[in-house]
């Protein structure tokens, strides 16, 4: 940063770690993937005997989902690799890549069912009903089972929050499928099972457009849900010996860590490492920041070329 300006200036790095990193869900993503690949073959097999588009949409969707897994897998163990010369970062954000490419592949594999229910909503075709139930009961048990092996991830890692949502969403499309089964079992009404298709498609839809939201805030380097900017520049700002804060930026590292760089005007002069060092501690402590980078400017009359707001 120093190249940018003509002035003198102390540079202070204060840097605060945090074992945010991935940690092993290896086990979760590897038996999440064996078993919804072989429930996939079973459900697809299984739908075009009994001609439930619900059952071949479900499995259509679990397709999706075993690619979204391997994805958010293979995103998990880049993230955990170390740094190179250049990869500075390592390849944290390829987590941040996983979530937008899983928010992608649902809504692509959500437009497919879409069109194909409607077109069978035009022109129903016979359905297997009891057939149908019994592959939907073996989708529920599967695919909860799958869910709550990253329910605990979830709401700390927006990788594991789109492969959870894939699984529970798939419950809730069997549970769906069931319902229609037992329906057309007892009315024979066809229209039942292109309808349930198009009821599940909006329950995952919504799931999906939230991830994909914040998918792509963090993708942009937005400042990651649950930390607020502004709380973060009156932390920083009354801060003893700082009379102002520019240049401050907080962004995702990844989909669990987060990094901030900022610079403060102490014309008191340099705080020296102590300062630096608790206040990397305090906002990895109070906000979950775990990289922070600060500059230190001793003039306040020092004409930093990035001080306005409006320059990055």
């Amino acid at each position: 940063m120093g190249l940018h300006h003509h002035h003198d200036h102390g540079h202070g790095h204060g840097h605060g770690h945090h074992d945010h990193g991935p940690s092993s869900h290896g086990r979760a993503f590897a038996i999440g993937v064996v078993l919804n690949a072989a429930f996939v073959v079973v459900e697809a097999v299984f739908g075009f005997l009994s001609g439930s588009m619900a059952l071949v949409a479900d499995a259509g969707h679990n397709l999706s989902d075993v690619l979204g897994l391997v994805i958010a897998w293979g995103a998990s163990v880049l993230a955990a690799r170390p740094p190179s010369a250049r990869f500075t970062y390592g390849f944290k954000s390829s987590s941040i890549l996983a979530a937008l490419a899983n928010a992608a592949l649902l809504l692509m594999a959500l437009g497919a069912i879409t069109v194909e229910s409607v077109r069978r909503l035009m022109a129903p075709e016979p359905v297997a009903g009891g057939t149908v139930v019994a592959v939907a009961l073996v989708g529920i048990v599967i695919n909860t089972a799958t869910a709550l092996l990253f329910a605990k991830g979830r709401h700390s890692d927006i990788n594991l929050r789109g492969a959870f949502l894939h699984m529970a969403g798939d419950a809730a499309v069997s549970a769906g499928v069931v319902i229609a089964g037992l329906v057309i079992e007892r009315t024979g009404a066809l229209w039942i099972d292109p309808v349930t298709s198009l009821v599940i498609v909006a329950v995952i839809a919504w799931g999906t457009w939230g991830l994909l939201k914040d998918a792509v805030k963090l993708g942009l380097a937005g400042v990651p849900p649950g930390i607020n900017e502004g709380a973060v520049r009156k932390f920083i700002t009354e801060q003893p010996g700082v009379t102002a804060v520019h240049d401050l930026h907080i962004w995702a590292m990844s989909t669990t860590e987060t990094a901030l760089t900022a610079h403060l005007v102490m014309p008191g002069g340099f705080p020296g490492d102590g300062f630096l060092h608790e206040l990397a501690h305090e906002l990895e402590h109070d906000f979950g920041i775990g990289h922070a980078t600060v500059q230190v400017e001793t003039s306040a009359n020092a004409n930093c070329a990035l001080e306005s707001d409006r320059v990055v």
